[in-house]
């Protein structure tokens, strides 16, 4: 017999059509970060995952060990650990839509040039009033300092590997 692989490594930037479960408010630098659960959906679990309560029910302890990885993977940088809005706790499916269609009409402001602080040049987005050109991105692009080379030393202690098998306490880095 073979086992089925519930986990498929993606592509960075492959778009792929998922089904929104939940979402967790992490606290990074403090800004709101938005954590959003999803499953593709050809994946053979999609079907039985409906909401961010069927995620614990299928799979007992995944949500606990993703927040706990969400709290502490930038500690080894030097950064402290994040904290969580809502106590911490998983927002369901409706929920993460209303943060999704909130986000967007920021974006969508944002796109339509209603920030006049913010520069939005861009060559893909072209229905936005800062749509230029590749020959114009290029021009910006080429105008810059350039800023060659491999950057400062990597820190050895943030090439540490770690086990966490239970949720982490808050106290753990002090």
């Amino acid at each position: 017999t073979t086992k089925k692989q519930w986990y498929q490594r993606r592509v960075r930037g492959e778009v792929k059509q998922v089904k929104i479960l939940g979402v967790i408010a992490m606290i990074d630098e403090g800004e709101t970060d938005w954590k959003l659960v999803c499953i593709d959906r050809n994946d053979p679990m999609a079907d039985s995952l409906s909401d961010i309560q069927d995620v614990e029910a299928k799979m007992p302890g995944i949500l606990e060990a993703t927040r706990d990885w969400f709290r502490i993977y930038k500690v080894p940088t030097g950064k402290p650990m994040n904290e969580f809005a809502y106590k911490g706790e998983w927002k369901n499916r409706d929920f993460a839509n209303n943060v999704i269609n909130e986000t967007h009409g920021y974006w969508n402001a944002l796109m339509s040039g209603q920030n006049a602080k913010i520069n939005c040049s861009n060559t893909t987005v072209t229905s936005s009033k800062s749509n230029i050109s590749v020959d114009e991105a290029s021009g910006v692009l080429g105008s810059q300092p350039d800023k060659s080379g491999d950057g400062p030393p990597v820190d050895a202690s943030t090439q540490d590997h770690c086990f966490v098998s239970r949720t982490v306490p808050e106290k753990v880095c002090h």
